[in-house]
């Protein structure tokens, strides 16, 4: 199996990258197919002739994208769209990153698939809109929805807890917001696992369980076997430019329903420390 990876420098496109298994990947970063220029990204189709595009490009800085909404538009819906066409025009199969901003986040289940989008934010509502164009242009493709994103080689939660760790005797954690935290290697295997069954579809991918970040950063130290005394806080004490989901659990029926299933995220959490430790 052919795969062209756009977005390959980021942190699911750097574990994708390693998912090999006997596949051919490409991966692509945005100096070499910029996604905002159509003629850059066939060109790169074209050239690539791939079975599989992972489009894992994206403008993932939530701020950001409210103060620069044109900017988050340009990348993450009509760059899509631009990948999509192209993928269509060639015959490739297409499988488009997502994300739990989709959603309001003020459910107190799991999200399914067919859940109502109601994006709160720029991010969100740039994402839920690609995930509409891209529905049209392929009805075939397949978008993963994943959430609370963390991994090696780049800026991740975990990371920025160790960090403070390290140089603070306590840290102020929101108590309030709660999701599922997951290992960006153990998602780019569902993801690769999901385009050798030539998957199609909305599928949630997150480790299992869920959490606050509280609680995450309280298993961060702890595994870490550090002093460093987690704290609870509110989100009203942390006003950002953007809103964050009070609740973005995304149920993992979709992903079962496909055979695949994800450690839970504590055990990612542990593989994330020894892969770092190491690293």
């Amino acid at each position: 199996m052919r795969v062209t990876v756009f977005g390959a420098t980021g942190l699911l496109g750097k574990a994708l990258m390693h998912e090999r298994d006997g596949d051919e990947l490409l991966g692509l970063s945005s100096k070499d197919a910029d996604i905002r220029d159509e003629r850059a990204v066939n060109q790169a189709i074209d050239r690539t002739r791939p079975d599989w595009i992972v489009l894992a490009a994206a403008y993932t800085d939530v701020d950001g994208c409210e103060s620069d909404r044109e900017l988050a538009f340009d990348v993450n819906c009509r760059g899509a769209v631009n990948v999509a066409r192209a993928a269509k025009l060639h015959s490739a199969r297409l499988l488009f990153i997502s994300t739990d901003y989709v959603f309001d986040g003020r459910g107190t289940a799991p999200y399914e698939t067919d859940a109502p989008r109601a994006p709160r934010s720029v991010y969100g509502k740039s994402k839920a809109e690609a995930e509409v164009q891209l529905l049209e242009i392929m009805p075939q493709c397949c978008i993963v929805r994943t959430a609370w994103l963390f991994g090696l080689g780049g800026k991740c939660f975990p990371d920025t807890i160790l960090k403070l760790a390290a140089i603070r005797s306590g840290i102020d954690v929101v108590n309030d917001q709660r999701g599922s935290p997951t290992f960006a290697r153990d998602l780019a295997r569902a993801v690769m696992l999901l385009c050798r069954k030539n998957a199609t579809g909305i599928i949630h991918a997150t480790n299992r369980g869920s959490c606050t970040w509280f609680e995450f950063a309280q298993e961060i130290v702890s595994l870490a076997g550090l002093p460093t005394i987690v704290r609870p806080t509110t989100s009203d004490k942390f006003v950002r430019p953007a809103e964050r989901p009070k609740y973005s659990v995304l149920s993992p029926a979709s992903l079962g329903k496909n055979g695949i299933t994800m450690p839970s995220w504590q055990d990612a959490l542990a593989d994330y420390l020894e892969e770092r430790r190491t690293a």
